[in-house]
């Protein structure tokens, strides 16, 4: 996909997540709706979806709202491209997860992964974005960038 016609499907995601999650403050429903159009607006998202810090166990993720095959139910907080994610508070972006250290499977479809740290309003992380891709090399810059910022609007208001 060329980088303009990337650039115009995370506008219209944007705008159309903007305008359905205004004044919503239940985190579950704003998950669920930006898994859901996420995945609806990009062809080359296999997985998209969230894992939610544990309130009963800091150290671990459990998967939250998502869109495509079953995911895993817990990741360790430091494992894994998510677990790392969680860990640094910094985004991942692998073009081949096969290639990361200590990556967890869990769908062996998954070939290219992009994880953003969600975090609220107080700077407390909450979650990680998950998204990953069938190709290699699916996730880049403006990928990054346009899904940092999309978080930091809806969950950081």
């Amino acid at each position: 996909m060329q980088a303009d016609q990337k650039k115009a499907l995370y506008e219209e995601a944007t705008k159309e997540l903007i305008s359905i999650t205004e004044g919503e403050t239940n985190v579950t429903a704003l998950m669920a709706t930006v898994s859901c159009i996420l995945s609806e607006k990009f062809d080359y998202y296999f997985w998209t979806g969230f894992y939610v810090v544990d309130p009963n166990k800091q150290n671990e993720l459990v998967v939250g709202p998502y869109q495509g095959t079953l995911g895993c139910l817990r990741i360790p907080i430091g494992r894994g491209v998510c677990g790392t994610a969680a860990s640094t508070r910094e985004t991942q972006l692998v073009a081949d997860v096969h290639a990361f250290p200590g990556h967890i499977a869990c769908d062996s479809r998954s070939n290219s992964e992009i994880v953003v740290p969600v975090v609220n309003a107080d700077g407390q992380l909450i979650a990680v974005l998950d998204v990953d891709s069938v190709e290699l090399n699916s996730f880049d810059e403006i990928d990054r960038v346009e899904l940092e910022t999309l978080m930091q609007r809806i969950f950081a208001q």
